[in-house]
């Protein structure tokens, strides 16, 4: 039994952010019923790969049932009402004041219902000139200063996946949980907002104290650390790329003295700071040392000398991983492995996820669920 079965979570939901924190309440055993545009969750288009559906999709829409909305009806507005009136959960994601527009008020819906928790997910927030602009993953990035301390030494880059999106999915599927808790304590509801730009911001927290209290930036270094020396990429003999993390002066003084094979090395840098003045000169150092052995080697020596290092994989590297624990999902077409979620609970994994709905597949039935609610079947 998951720790959400019996709540009911309603979500006017598109793309990324919210699909995230109501995908990881289905997981958790809550109900969820994902109401769709007539045309569907644009999500569902944006790629083709996992067996005809999108990756992003079939990733944060297992265990859910969709129902397809023309909102612009008086009819469907009376019968999200209905869903309403027995939901723990509201979240969505439209742009800042579409509710209102439909005649929905967040405000009148929690006097009415107190219990009731509310979760609105947007770009810039509901308030000022900015909660007006658009907001993308990459914009996000770039407003935020992500994209100025990400990528190459020569050019600004993106991360690979989109980090703001999912960021606020996040926060607000653990700001639900905590008004869930909250509600368990006091018996009272709660509403919540999420921008994607404070999300993007809460993680480039130190990057910001840098600047405002040291007076300059992060810089861009690639596969390097901005503030920690040795650390990055290195080619091993073999054409591979290994990288390692030297954390403090013990392991700095081990690594020179067993994997470089110069003790003396280490006297000459003797802390992280000069290390970084220099780092030059090291890196060279230690790509000269590197690329005479091959991974496997350099490897075995690092682990011997308790030296924290990975290995640069691509795609195959990381579908093969040894480490990599898979969930498996469903959708009408075939089964489905992806990553399986993080938290392990009471040595329990959870193997088994729900499946992928199709547009409209729980319709039908939602809408004979709620019509003993709300008078649906006049006109």
């Amino acid at each position: 039994m998951g720790a959400l079965e019996g709540l009911l979570v309603v979500s006017l939901e598109q793309a990324v952010a919210a699909p995230f924190a109501s995908s990881r309440l289905a997981d958790a055993g809550a109900r969820v019923i994902k109401i769709e545009r007539p045309e569907g969750d644009f999500a569902r288009n944006y790629d083709h790969v996992v067996n005809g559906d999108s990756a992003y999709f079939v990733w944060l829409n297992r265990g859910k049932e969709s129902i397809a909305m023309d909102l612009s009806q008086p009819k469907e507005i009376r019968l999200l009402l209905a869903m309403l009136k027995k939901a723990d959960v509201l979240i969505e994601n439209f742009k800042p004041g579409s509710l209102a527009k439909l005649g929905i008020v967040l405000e009148e819906l929690r006097k009415e219902k107190p219990k009731l928790i509310s979760c609105s997910i947007s770009g810039y927030g509901s308030h000022g000139e900015w909660s007006k602009m658009k907001a993308y993953d990459l914009l996000i990035q770039a407003e935020t200063g992500m994209s100025s301390i990400t990528g190459s030494v020569d050019s600004p880059g993106r991360v690979g996946v989109s980090v703001a999106d999912i960021a606020a999915g996040m926060y607000s599927w653990s700001a639900i949980l905590e008004a869930l808790i909250a509600r368990g304590i006091n018996g009272k509801g709660r509403h919540i907002e999420v921008s994607l730009f404070d999300a993007l911001a809460d993680w480039m927290t130190v990057p910001l104290l840098w600047y405002d209290y040291g007076g300059k930036a992060p810089k861009r270094v690639g596969l390097s650390h901005p503030s920690i020396c040795p650390y990055g990429a290195f080619k091993t003999a073999d054409g591979k790329t290994l990288l390692l993390s030297i954390q403090n002066e013990r392991e700095w003084k081990r690594f020179c003295g067993d994997i470089l094979a110069d003790e003396a090395f280490a006297e000459l840098y003797p802390d992280n700071s000069i290390r970084l003045n220099n780092r030059q000169e090291i890196d060279s150092k230690v790509a000269e040392t590197l690329g005479k052995m091959t991974h496997a080697d350099a490897a075995a020596k690092l682990k011997k000398a308790e030296i924290a290092y990975g290995t640069l994989n691509d795609l195959q590297g990381f579908s093969n991983h040894s480490e990599l624990r898979r969930a498996k999902i469903s959708n009408p077409k075939t089964e489905i492995q992806i990553p399986a979620p993080p938290a392990i609970c009471d040595k329990n994994p959870l193997a088994t996820l729900g499946g992928v709905p199709e547009l409209n597949q729980h319709g039908e039935a939602i809408r004979a669920e709620f019509a003993e609610t709300v008078s649906l079947k006049e006109n």
